[in-house]
């Protein structure tokens, strides 16, 4: 008889499909409604944008309250919950006229997003694996890349042929007709529900293994290795999505409209392949040196678009900088769940992805503003480069003494 597939791997099944739809509508779908929105109601790309961002730091704060909250009732209501909220959001996107609507819109959008984002999955996970919680959060964060891989062709094909509107009412009814059943019928707080031990491993030895101490977010947030993560990963990610934003912009002088959609593309194709090697190693490696080294490799990527300013530079260094995106997301919750354990692990995650996602959300806005006062993007991507490494830095010396797992 072959053996039965532990249960935690139909979690990260789920939590993949979860993290397509959240990311490919909330995430990614962001930059086809701007879009939309800007080229049908006669509405500033500046003045949407900052709604988008507005967005943004609001679903960042809410973050510091779904982690906690999964922590105490489980996944399956907070997923629940942001799925009608955030399909409520999208549904109403389609439908913005004025410049409050659109602020009210992609709020709610946000807030729903939360409920379904990194914080959440890697929180729904985290009480199911000890032993292979690396490669199952990094599996389920595959969704991510495939979300950005196909939702902005999918979107802007339904925004030809049915219209705007009809496309965010359809995205609105995907998410609920997908997410709904899987938090309700699929999702499960821990193993312990359905009688079964963390990575469906039975404990050695007649008795259970004893319970590991638990360290509270209190405790975590007061430590280096906590303050040098949300450091390093605030300033690296802050760097990717001001890049990731401007990234079009950039290439076009260089590549054409066809060439920048090209470059963009083959960058979120790298970025998937880069999550599937961080699955299939993320286990078996010291996680602080390996993101250590991915900043590197992102800042080196930037610093050659800079110095070299050709199209051959730019279509190979983002090739190389797509490796590194993926794996900047996905390695702040692994290395955060292996030195803090898992007992309050999602308040914990919850409060360090609260300032990360801030850093996020105003890094497209900091990345134009360096545009606008240096006059092109060289400088931009100079300082981005420094801030990488900066990151680097941060990431590897800020290596805790001790573990709470």
């Amino acid at each position: 008889m072959a053996a039965r597939v532990f249960y935690g791997w139909w979690i990260v099944a789920a939590c993949l499909l979860i993290a397509i739809l959240s990311w490919g509508l909330g995430v990614f779908g962001a930059g086809v409604s701007l879009h939309a929105i800007t080229q049908t109601r006669g509405l500033s790309v500046g003045s949407v944008s900052t709604a988008i961002t507005m967005s943004g730091i609001l679903s960042a704060i809410a973050t510091f309250f779904v982690g906690p909250a999964i922590d105490r009732y489980g996944p399956r209501p907070v997923m629940a919950f942001g799925a009608l909220v955030m399909a409520t959001g999208l549904a109403l996107i389609g439908q913005v006229r004025t410049l409050p609507h659109v602020y009210g819109a992609f709020i709610l959008s946000g807030l729903g997003n939360a409920c379904l984002s990194v914080t959440a999955i890697t929180a729904a996970i985290s009480p199911w694996f000890e032993k292979y919680q690396g490669r199952a959060m990094s599996s389920a964060m595959l969704g991510a890349s495939v979300g950005g891989m196909s939702s902005t062709p999918i979107l802007l094909l339904g925004v030809e042929h049915i219209g705007f509107p009809a496309t965010m009412l359809w995205g609105a009814g995907v998410l609920l007709a997908v997410v709904l059943p899987l938090a309700l019928f699929v999702i499960r707080k821990s193993p312990a529900q359905l009688g079964l031990y963390p990575d469906g491993e039975m404990p050695s030895g007649a008795e259970k293994p004893a319970a590991r101490r638990g360290v509270s977010r209190a405790e975590a947030i007061r430590t280096a290795g906590f303050l040098s993560l949300v450091l390093a990963f605030s300033l690296g990610l802050g760097v990717q999505v001001g890049f990731l934003t401007h990234h079009v912009t950039l290439s076009v002088p260089f590549l054409g409209t066809g060439g920048a959609s090209f470059i963009v593309s083959i960058t979120a194709i790298a970025a998937f392949a880069g999550r599937v090697a961080l699955a299939r190693w993320a286990d078996q490696v010291d996680l602080r040196t390996t993101a250590a080294a991915v900043l590197c490799v992102a800042a080196v990527s930037l610093e050659a678009i800079a110095a070299f300013p050709i199209a051959s530079v730019l279509i190979g260094a983002s090739l190389v900088y797509g490796l590194t995106t993926g794996n900047v997301t996905t390695l702040s919750p692994i290395i955060m769940r292996r030195e803090f354990g898992a007992a309050a692990f999602g308040a914990i995650n919850g409060a360090a992805w609260m300032l990360i996602g801030i850093a996020c959300a105003l890094g497209p806005v900091l990345f134009g503003w360096m545009y606008d006062w240096f006059g092109g993007y060289g400088a931009a991507l100079h300082i981005a480069a420094a801030l990488d490494l900066a990151a680097a830095a941060i990431v590897y010396l800020g290596r805790p003494k001790t573990s709470f797992s």
